[in-house]
């Protein structure tokens, strides 16, 4: 593992000590989890601190873990992920806080901290559910306004709950609900005993 990332995260565990709910390095990446409470005091220590100075927020997304590792999953169910750079200190960063409600998950936003998080949290708020406490101005992005639902959440159906079309009687776009027929698409799959043995061609 790169010395630099190492150190990194010895400065983070000496500052930031039980705040720190989990350090991981893997893959050339280091990970750190902070708990939904403490997210915006660390955020700010990571872009102020002469330390860590973390100067751009290159990218902040949502995840679902309701079916991570098949369904082994037994934590909380959603949370931002978001990636930093020290442009300083040529180093990355990876935090992760989950929202403390499943049912109506939050987290504080980051916008004030780095303007790049604006589109990026719309995106999370719009494909997840997550809202972003703070943010001036969290409304759709991806999806149409009149949307039901959250698309990118793992029980979301994948025919969705509206579908919208142009009805020429009344002169504009109608929604109604869904009239796709749900249906289990199985691919073809090679069952000859000898595929793939090179003895038999």
């Amino acid at each position: 593992m790169s010395a630099k990332l190492e150190a990194l995260s010895q400065k983070l565990q000496e500052r930031f000590g039980e705040k720190l709910q989990s350090t991981k390095l893997a893959l050339g990446e280091l990970t750190v989890e902070v708990a939904a409470v403490d997210y915006f005091e660390f955020m700010k220590s990571l872009r102020d601190e002469a330390d860590f100075s973390f100067e751009e927020l290159i990218d902040l997304c949502g995840v679902d873990y309701s079916t991570y590792g098949d369904g082994a999953w037994t934590g909380r169910r959603f949370a931002a992920v978001t990636h930093l750079l020290s442009i300083a200190h040529n180093f990355r960063l990876r935090v992760r806080v989950f929202a403390e409600d499943d049912a109506f998950p939050a987290v504080d936003s980051v916008t004030s901290l780095w303007k790049s998080a604006n589109w990026f949290e719309r995106e999370a708020f719009d494909l997840y559910g997550i809202a972003f406490v703070g943010h001036e101005d969290l409304r759709r992005i991806l999806t149409d306004y009149g949307f039901i639902g959250h698309p990118f959440r793992k029980d979301f159906p994948i025919s969705g709950y509206v579908e919208m079309r142009y009805d020429p009687d009344q002169g504009r776009v109608v929604y109604q609900p869904v009239t796709i027929e749900p249906r289990e698409n199985t691919p073809r799959i090679v069952r000859e005993d000898t595929y793939g043995d090179p003895a038999h061609g």
